[in-house]
């Protein structure tokens, strides 16, 4: 993840939880220190570590942070990924915001590195899709990045794809690509949304950059791709998910977008046991 964007977004996100102050922190001085120790309280695959470094380091540089894991590593239940030691009051403001943010990024990545398992392909990659928390997409990513998957495109400006809306006003598979290839660059990627057999020839006539097969069944999906010449990439979408996977191993298909990997996780547990003057109490 690029620091600075990272940590501008982390800036807005403390903001809004702090605000002008964070009334609970009174209760201690600033002479209080005490030692943070961040723990999984169930498996899962790390991400977003560095963000307890940038996180606390923008509220207090004489915090310091010793990250015990690195992204990526698979973190049995119990064990310690972070040591976070500075004054109590920042260790407390600062918690929330930034275990909610290691919580959802290291369930994507938990997700992802299941999805990859599953399919157990070395051709068909595993990606992700627009379908992200608003203000989270880059550090959401990140994570299927660590669990062993790829991204899609990032946003509307650096790819186009052409869905059955688009192509429903433009008239025909053909009428939209042309319109859009007249606008663009060279260097602008092209995918095309296919849902019958006669859009599929059609498409491939018109020989855009990717061709994706929405909702289709397996056996439907390796029949398709064994037409599509191998200068177009093709790519499976609609519905698929950890369960299915399995099925489409053999597809032939070069990627598989999976909306799920984002929109439908579960935060990994993650919680945070703060020492103070040999008093331990549990951060909720």
């Amino acid at each position: 993840m690029n620091r600075l964007k990272v940590e501008e977004a982390l800036k807005h996100f403390l903001i809004e939880d702090i605000g002008d102050r964070d009334l609970s922190a009174l209760l201690f001085e600033e002479k209080d220190t005490g030692e943070a120790i961040v723990r999984l309280k169930e498996d899962g695959i790390v991400a977003g570590l560095q963000c307890f470094e940038w996180g606390y380091k923008l509220l207090d540089q004489d915090v310091k942070i010793e990250l015990l894991k690195k992204d990526g590593d698979f973190v049995q239940s119990g064990q310690a990924i972070a040591r976070i030691t500075g004054p109590v009051a920042t260790l407390l403001s600062g918690e929330r915001v930034i275990l909610n943010l290691v919580q959802r990024m290291s369930a994507i990545a938990t997700l992802t590195r299941r999805c990859v398992e599953a399919l157990d392909s070395t051709h068909t990659r595993i990606v992700d899709t627009r379908k992200t928390t608003p203000g989270l997409r880059m550090f959401e990513k990140y994570a299927v990045r660590v669990g062993g998957g790829f991204n899609h495109r990032i946003g509307l400006y650096d790819a186009v794809m052409l869905k059955d809306n688009h192509i429903a006003a433009a008239g025909s598979i053909t009428a939209a690509v042309k319109k859009v290839r007249a606008s663009l660059g060279h260097m602008t990627m092209v995918e095309v949304e296919v849902e019958t057999e006669d859009q599929l020839h059609e498409a491939i006539l018109v020989q855009p950059h990717v061709i994706m097969f929405d909702n289709q069944t397996p056996e439907t999906m390796e029949r398709w791709a064994r037409l599509v010449p191998s200068t177009i990439r093709t790519e499976a979408s609609g519905g698929i998910d950890l369960d299915k996977l399995a099925a489409y191993r053999h597809t032939g298909v070069d990627v598989i977008s999976i909306g799920a990997l984002t929109h439908s996780v579960s935060n990994l547990d993650i919680s945070m046991n703060l020492s103070i003057s040999h008093k331990e109490a549990l951060i909720q």
